[in-house]
């Protein structure tokens, strides 16, 4: 249990670093008072442009990249109580996406979860993730909207998982159930996007 504990604090901690946040106040903005209020990398594009929403992005990649490498690495020197590696990697995968979403600094109010999801996808089910990011450019690509664009890769995200674990003989429910929870989350956290294309006042993505 000290194992699971350090993995999942660990991992939400990772993920809550509010990199978005940063970089703002780096150039002089608290970007959660700008644009759309979120500090993930979108916003951070928006409103500051490419030299400053591309790093955060890559940041923001890397915590859900890194929070389950890094619980791989824990889970080949210590004796699993679940028997499986890729069961610490699935919940290094989920902690670090609460943690980005759910950020204790920022009195819990983060990003959206796209970019630390990738990340953790990738470091995961890397060719699941290649799927995922094809279908999220290729609706971006058609539509212009990184909202419908991530909530149609996120949507997707479980049957992806499910068509490539088919013939798994270990972990491939366990990484459908957690594509699940890591697709729910980054729905629900894009409601607001959803309910501004309803009333079509979501704006369509320009770099500044």
């Amino acid at each position: 249990m000290l194992t699971f504990a350090v993995v999942v604090i660990g991992s939400y901690l990772l993920g809550s670093i509010p990199f978005g946040y940063l970089a703002g106040r780096i150039g002089g903005i608290d970007i959660r008072k700008c644009g759309s209020g979120n500090v993930g990398a979108t916003n951070v594009m928006r409103t500051l442009g490419k030299s400053y929403g591309y790093p955060v992005f890559v940041a923001d990649f890397l915590k859900g990249f890194g929070a389950v490498k890094m619980s791989l690495l824990i889970a080949t020197r210590v004796q699993s109580e679940w028997n499986s590696p890729e069961m610490f990697g699935i919940l290094a995968a989920i902690s670090s996406v609460i943690g980005h979403s759910f950020p204790v600094w920022l009195r819990f109010k983060g990003g959206k979860g796209v970019a630390t999801s990738a990340g953790a996808l990738f470091a995961l089910a890397p060719v699941a993730a290649l799927i995922g990011a094809a279908i999220w450019i290729l609706t971006f690509w058609l539509t212009r909207y990184v909202s419908v664009a991530s909530v149609a890769a996120a949507a997707a995200l479980p049957l992806i998982i499910l068509i490539t674990t088919w013939l798994s003989e270990h972990g491939g429910k366990s990484l459908f159930y957690s594509s699940v929870c890591l697709a729910a989350v980054v729905i629900w956290r894009h409601r607001s996007n959803l309910s501004r294309l309803i009333r079509g006042t979501e704006p369509r993505f320009t770099r500044k």
